[in-house]
């Protein structure tokens, strides 16, 4: 990149990446993209050599409400115009496995890069390559950074679409502030409910003979099961209702 933002630029323009396509074959790709775009909350897409984007085509027909924002608003550039004024992270699948060349290596994995690029103070750009071969070796020998999913060595190429859409999931933090999923804290049983609960265990272990001599490490191990457990209030008054019942129940001939 030419220049960077000055450190006085707006936080979210510097951390909500755009998303770059160079050269897509299909139209449909670049919809499926759109509407990842949509779903984690990025908004600016750039086409480099795209196909033709037919609004009654497969692209508008694959991009679901992205049809309405994300599609219709991308911009076309060139490649020379997105190095130029975008920190690139360049999205590959075939990586180098040491430092001997620097232009597969090193990279970065979506996660790591969720951690990292909020910052990086300048205009970033994640940029997905062609169906068939992805990048070539000139192009990522201008691009600023790699970024790699983590797949199976015998197989670790993605489609287009997939590959775009994982990595916009692992990134989602840098684009939305929440999502549909309700932020429910959980809330840890109260230690008294807790401490009932492991009176009533210790009941139970003497209503059936458990043997003196084990006691003590039975109790260590089930403490230790229902700390990690970490159990709500309703969990743990539930299993008291529960133990203290087979407690109670009369001992069979």
């Amino acid at each position: 990149m030419s220049e960077d933002v000055p450190p006085t630029a707006d936080a979210t323009a510097r951390t909500v990446p755009a998303v770059a396509v160079v050269d897509a074959q299909s139209p449909g790709n670049v919809g499926t993209i759109a509407r990842s775009m949509k779903n984690f909350g990025f908004e600016e897409l750039l086409l480099i050599d795209p196909p033709e984007l037919d609004p009654d085509g497969e692209a508008y027909g694959y991009a679901g409400h992205a049809r309405e924002d994300v599609l219709p608003e991308a911009e076309e550039i060139t490649f020379d115009h997105l190095v130029e004024n975008y920190h690139t992270i360049g999205c590959t699948a075939v990586t180098n496995e040491d430092d001997r060349s620097h232009t597969r290596f090193p990279y970065s994995t979506p996660a790591e890069l969720a951690d990292r690029l909020p910052t990086v103070e300048a205009p970033t750009a994640l940029v997905f390559g062609r169906e068939r071969v992805g990048l070539t070796n000139e192009e990522l020998a201008r691009i600023d950074e790699i970024c790699s999913i983590p797949a199976s060595a015998a197989y670790p190429v993605l489609n287009l679409g997939q590959a775009a859409t994982v990595t916009l999931y692992e990134l989602r933090s840098l684009a939305l502030e929440k999502t549909q999923l309700p932020d429910v804290e959980r809330v840890r049983a109260p230690e008294a409910t807790v401490d009932r609960l492991y009176g009533q265990w210790d009941d139970l272990l003497t209503e059936i003979n458990h043997p003196d001599e084990k006691r003590d490490k039975t109790m260590r191990m089930l403490r230790r099961v229902f700390g990690r457990a970490d159990l709500t209030e309703r969990e743990a008054n539930t299993l008291l209702g529960l133990l203290r019942r087979a407690t109670e129940r009369p001992a069979e001939d």
